[in-house]
């Protein structure tokens, strides 16, 4: 545990493994939306990018050593070979190392009861790597396109979600029913071992809250907390990082 400062607790964070574009170049980059880092930075804490690294797959530990909790963040889809399935038409291209990376990671912080926070593709992460498996495009299941209704935009992405009394997710969020904002296209369909649904989708009864009980803090919610200065979900992992 890093912890020099339990004022400020270090939170590592997992970015994405991109393709970007910046003055002259054009490169493969380890990328990180500036909302998570200004959305942990308002609840005081610090902020770690976890760059990949091959290591970490056989000796996670280590790199959980430098950090007082762990965010799984949003991104591309994870490859469906990990949760047994054929890849659907419209799932997106998958990157192989940033699975693996954060598969290897959130299990070992379950293990060591790592305050962890997953948002969207995190909380799908989380689900995998505890052996669950995803619905890997919504409207087909589902009907309808109303959980990413602007590709790449949170305009217009609100919907409800409610809670369930008495759960993590319910106390991270401060209510039971819950505006969220929304961009994704896959969703839980078996849960994963030692987890439990929290939250659902007034929609359509979509799981969008899953929880492991009986750890300090292991969350992972389908909705993106760090694109709405008003929740309160990322400042309660900063919270349970300083216990």
């Amino acid at each position: 545990m890093a912890m020099s400062d339990p004022k400020r607790p270090v939170i590592g964070v997992c970015p994405a493994f991109e393709r970007a574009r910046w003055g002259s170049w054009d490169e493969p980059a380890i990328l990180l939306m500036r909302t998570y880092a200004e959305a942990i930075q308002r609840a005081g804490g610090r902020v770690i990018v976890l760059a990949p690294d091959v290591v970490v797959l056989q000796r996670p530990g280590e790199l959980l050593e430098l950090i007082d909790a762990l965010m799984l963040t949003g991104g591309v889809d994870i490859d469906p070979a990990l949760y047994g399935a054929v890849r659907h038409p419209e799932t997106e291209p998958s990157v192989p190392e940033r699975d693996a990376f954060e598969i290897a990671l959130a299990r070992a912080a379950l293990a060591q009861d790592l305050p962890l926070l997953g948002i969207c593709r995190g909380m799908q992460l989380l689900n995998v790597a505890c052996g669950g498996t995803l619905i890997q495009h919504l409207p087909d299941d589902v009907g309808h396109g109303e959980h990413r209704r602007s590709l790449g935009s949170f305009e217009n992405s609100d919907h409800d979600v409610r809670l369930a009394p008495g759960s993590l997710a319910a106390r991270a969020a401060g209510e039971y029913a819950h505006v969220t904002k929304s961009h994704h296209h896959q969703g839980i369909e078996r849960l994963g071992d030692g987890l439990v649904i929290a939250g659902w989708a007034t929609l359509d009864d979509l799981p969008e809250a899953i929880e492991a009980p009986g750890r300090r803090f292991a969350l992972g919610v389908q909705w993106h907390p760090e694109a709405d200065p008003s929740s309160p979900v990322i400042a309660a992992l900063v919270d349970a990082a300083r216990g």
